[in-house]
């Protein structure tokens, strides 16, 4: 397959899965969209690139959202977090915390953001979800929207998690993926357009993530819809979404990321009890 059809496809699969339902986090946007100007729960999950940080923390300080929680503790992104935050800002330790705690101290010192609620203990995707909810129910918290900001390789699954956990509400999940790049061909080589975007993965990274969710949202024996592993509502991939991700198999062969079992979920039950 030559670089320019690798890279259209390697977007097929990045606009997929990096979901965003407003074109800007802004309350503008919001108006336009669902003719409110402020969420009512802003979640930044932890697994995002650092550059999410900057991207969440100019929304919320103009008041984009009533409540703003950050959810991750530890999982195969942190020790990116970790290494990339410390090196930018070595004043903020990062070894051994979580990634909500790093987080949380960043826009903290950058932008003077308090009133920040904190999920720590989640591991996973399928946690990061059950896990906010719990933080959600302890602190009384009923959203009638919520906004979900996640790293643009998992903002689908994210999504297919919460209407999953939401199934019998009318909570209306806003996506926005923390950030939108294209693959194309430079100096006959793939890179990632724009360039130095604070924490990108690269380019082998970038592929392998997008080439990992595939499988993962697939209903079937082996993925994690209804009908295999059941950490998901049903997501329907389409045509040309396997085509590509076909057709980057063959060339890529078994570079998916696999699920390292280290941050497998322990059996939790949670949901979100809507009182309307």
């Amino acid at each position: 397959m030559d670089l320019y059809k690798m890279a259209k496809n390697i977007n097929v699969l990045g606009d997929f899965l990096g979901k965003r339902d407003i074109d800007t986090l802004s309350s503008m946007a919001l108006e336009e969209k669902y003719q409110i100007s402020q969420t009512d729960l802003l979640i930044l999950f932890g697994a995002s690139i650092a550059y999410g940080c900057d991207v969440v923390g100019q929304a919320v300080s103009n008041k984009i959202a009533k409540n703003f929680m950050i959810v991750g503790g530890e999982g195969h992104t942190t020790e990116s977090l970790r290494r990339i935050v410390h090196r930018a800002f070595p004043e903020i330790e990062t070894a051994e915390k979580a990634e909500a705690d790093i987080m949380s101290e960043y826009m903290k010192r950058k932008y003077g953001i308090d009133n920040i609620l904190i999920e720590r203990n989640s591991t996973n995707c399928g946690n990061n979800i059950t896990y906010a909810l719990d933080v959600m129910n302890q602190n009384n918290l009923s959203p009638n929207n919520i906004i979900i900001v996640q790293d643009a390789t998992m903002q689908c699954r994210m999504e297919a998690g919460f209407r999953k956990y939401l199934q019998d509400t009318k909570v209306e999940v806003i996506n926005f993926a923390s950030y939108k790049v294209r693959v194309e061909v430079r100096n006959e080589k793939l890179a990632i357009e724009p360039s130095g975007i604070w924490g990108m993965w690269d380019i082998d990274r970038y592929i392998s993530l997008l080439m990992g969710e595939i499988p993962r949202l697939s209903d079937d024996a082996n993925g994690y819809g209804p009908n295999g592993k059941n950490y998901i509502a049903h997501v329907e991939i389409p045509v040309n979404v396997w085509e590509a991700f076909e057709q980057l198999k063959a060339e890529y062969g078994d570079s998916a990321r696999i699920a390292n079992p280290l941050y497998a979920s322990k059996t939790h039950s949670t949901e979100f009890k809507s009182e309307r």
